[in-house]
């Protein structure tokens, strides 16, 4: 059987490593998706994707996959578990959609999980716990980041928090909310 998981958290919480702890567990083969795209001018971020990179076991296949998501969910097998590291990302990369793209984007990815023969985990940011952003794009990010794990977490087997050193299992200790409208 399928299994979908979703940890969600602040930024530095430990998501991306909580989420590669449950993926080596999966005793599957582990496929990484990453979602980022590569900007040879952007130092920080190239230090960044070089610190993901280091954690991860060299036997783990890496799929650099910036927009295609659902297709790769879609062509999982029983013996893999793709680790989606990250929704926000993937989110930003489809930002300047508008919104009827937007949402067929989000509902084909949704609608890829449902199909999939693959364990999924995926990495998702929590971005609206502070101030509602001063710009349209912020707000645009905020809103449909917010939304996507939302319905992700939804159909999610387990929803883990990680923050403050912790991962929380909050399909464990929480009650579900009614489906998100959009």
């Amino acid at each position: 059987m399928t299994k979908i998981i979703l940890v969600t958290g602040p930024a530095r919480s430990g998501k991306s490593e909580w989420a590669e702890t449950l993926a080596t567990a999966s005793g599957k083969q582990v496929i990484y998706v990453a979602t980022g795209m590569v900007d040879e001018t952007d130092l920080e971020w190239l230090r960044r994707l070089e610190q993901h990179r280091n954690r991860r076991p060299v036997h783990w296949k890496t799929l650099e996959v910036p927009i295609d998501l659902p297709t790769v969910i879609r062509t999982g097998k029983p013996s893999d578990c793709l680790l989606i590291d990250s929704l926000g990302t993937w989110t930003a990369n489809l930002l300047e959609q508008e919104a009827t793209l937007w949402t067929a984007a989000q509902q084909d990815l949704l609608a890829s999980l449902k199909s999939t023969a693959a364990d999924a985990i995926f990495v998702g940011e929590e971005t609206g716990w502070g101030v509602v952003p001063a710009y349209p794009a912020g707000r645009l990010f905020r809103d449909r980041l917010g939304t996507l794990v939302r319905h992700i977490g939804a159909i999610a087997d387990t929803v883990y928090l990680a923050t403050g050193g912790y991962a929380l299992n909050l399909s464990a200790l929480g009650t579900p909310l009614p489906p998100a409208k959009n």
